[in-house]
């Protein structure tokens, strides 16, 4: 069963909302009658939709059009800040689900927002901070923390085989084999269904698992060994490579 949550924008054209989970907090699958961007200052958030799973690291937030079903599994100790949006406030809000980095101003306007009176007049300060959050969201980078999740049977229970033992080589022979499939077939339905080639996706999948890791205070090492990483040093340079950051500094800096 879906809730869902209703929320009214006839003074304003965003509702903020501030809350504090503990790790393994969850929300059951519920949807919004509005657009939600929901960004994590601390811990892991993992958003779930029928298009695939979400990971929200510290510091990023995940926007969620209005309508979208969804289930929340928290991770560490998660400060979300919410804003709840009329999808009618701007023609040209995003239309599919991301995972965005958050500017520094954006940030900030957030946090303004809660301070920001449900009425106010035209042209005042009030308003202009109302539309420069909506001008920031607009202009959000995408980030590449979505796993998407094939259309197929056989590639479905696969992803679910891979994100329980990531750790495994996964090989996309192996994966054929599993599948019935040749490898080109594979890498073609991998890319036809998800938008990734079938390494890709194994990496990403590894990547989030990673993160949800990283959050509980795993130690690196640890971390990379389990996932399959020959040593620290691979699995960091991997870690740099994505996140522009080493995992011990990523953390530290959220």
């Amino acid at each position: 069963m879906t809730t869902t949550s209703t929320f009214s924008f006839t003074h304003r054209p965003l509702v903020p909302f501030a809350h504090d989970y503990v790790h393994g907090d969850s929300e059951p699958w519920h949807q919004h009658n509005c657009a939600q961007l929901l960004h994590s200052l601390s811990g892991v958030v993992r958003v779930d939709t029928a298009a695939g799973c979400w990971v929200v690291p510290p510091g990023r937030g995940v926007w969620l059009p209005a309508g979208t079903r969804h289930a929340i599994r928290i991770t560490g100790s998660v400060a979300a800040r919410t804003l709840f949006i009329d999808p009618l406030a701007r023609a040209d809000l995003p239309a599919s689900c991301q995972i965005v980095q958050i500017s520094s101003l954006l940030r900030e306007l957030i946090v303004a927002s809660f301070a920001l009176p449900e009425s106010y007049a035209p042209g005042s300060r009030e308003e202009r901070i109302y539309e420069l959050i909506l001008d920031e969201i607009r202009a959000m980078p995408i980030l590449p923390f979505h796993l998407p999740e094939p259309m197929s049977a056989p590639l479905r229970q696969l992803c679910e085989q891979i994100s329980q033992a990531p750790g495994e080589s996964w090989s996309s022979q192996q994966a054929a084999t599993l599948t019935s499939m040749s490898e080109r077939t594979l890498n073609r339905h991998f890319q036809q269904q998800t938008g990734l080639s079938y390494g890709e996706w194994v990496r990403r999948a590894r990547l989030m698992e990673a993160l949800l890791r990283l959050a509980q205070g795993q130690p690196v090492l640890r971390v990379a060994l389990d996932l399959g990483y020959g040593s620290h040093s691979a699995f960091t340079a991997m870690f740099r490579r994505v996140m522009g950051v080493s995992p011990s500094d990523y953390f530290k800096g959220a």
